[in-house]
């Protein structure tokens, strides 16, 4: 699986929320992550849908996060955008594999997918957005967090 577009602006615009820290327009925004102005608004829609934000209406309105950054992590953001995250089709529990005939076991590859994937999605999870935004951090120390 490959991390859309869409999610990476998602995880940017979060990100850009977090640092604001309180109610700013989708305009702003958009210039600060440098996204299409109806695009971030879409991303804002399904960010409000879940939860993650709170939108205000009015002409001081705007958006802000009503979940704290160390509550956000990747795998969520990923996720709220993409999907359940599967390496390959056949991890999706509706998938049938051929090429293991009446064998109802799971392959070798399965399983090493499998493990591969659980600790890509461990790692999403690990990391949130008050993780990115820390001045203290360097991304070597978030790395070595993962």
């Amino acid at each position: 699986m490959r991390i859309t577009q869409e999610a990476d602006y998602t995880l940017r615009i979060v990100t850009e929320l977090a640092c604001l820290g309180g109610i700013e327009d989708s305009k702003t925004i958009a210039e600060a992550v440098n996204v299409p102005e109806r695009f971030t608004v879409k991303i804002m829609r399904k960010l409000v849908l879940d939860g993650i934000i709170k939108s205000h209406k009015g002409a001081s309105g705007g958006y802000e996060l009503s979940v704290p950054p160390t509550e956000i992590s990747m795998k969520r953001i990923v996720e709220l955008i993409d999907g359940p995250f599967e390496i390959t089709r056949c991890l999706d529990s509706d998938y049938e594999c051929s090429k293991n005939g009446d064998n109802k076991k799971c392959c070798a590859f399965h399983c090493i997918f499998g493990k591969i994937n659980h600790s890509i999605s461990e790692k999403l999870d690990s990391i949130t957005i008050d993780m990115i935004l820390d001045d203290s951090l360097g991304i070597e120390e978030i790395l070595a967090k993962i």
